[in-house]
């Protein structure tokens, strides 16, 4: 899959970048000065964006780091099971199950329509419209 570049330093609050070959979402971002080297070395801390783990790396400030694709779409649920729910996409018509958090469980009801994010394949619903 193609991916965006961008240096270590341009990783701002709220940019998704791929750490340990996992999407993640950087909360912040702190900037060293530049050593006897010359290098400033960049420790950013994310949020994974489908585990929802904490990943803290540091990396030179040149490194770059890769920005994953991510499509926002709508679907709307066509029915519920355990761990899943079976949605129809609103554009393509596509069905197919998401997982969900047990978080949002109480708002999942058939023919309610929710925004999923395909992050590099992986589909994952974020909220309920």
């Amino acid at each position: 899959m193609v991916h965006r570049l961008i240096n270590a330093t341009e990783a701002k609050a709220g940019t998704v970048i791929i750490i340990d070959g996992e999407a993640c979402t950087v909360r912040s971002m702190d900037v060293s000065k530049t050593g006897k080297h010359g290098h400033a070395k960049c420790r950013i801390s994310a949020i994974g964006i489908i585990s929802g783990k904490k990943k803290v790396i540091a990396v030179p400030g040149h490194d770059r780091l890769e920005v994953p694709l991510i499509l926002k779409k709508r679907a709307q649920i066509l029915s519920i099971g355990e761990v899943t729910v079976n949605v129809m996409d609103l554009e393509s018509y596509e069905t197919f199950d998401i997982p969900f958090d047990e978080e949002i469980k109480n708002d999942l009801k058939p023919e309610v329509q929710v925004e999923y994010w395909d992050v590099e394949g992986i589909k994952v619903i974020k909220k309920v419209l």
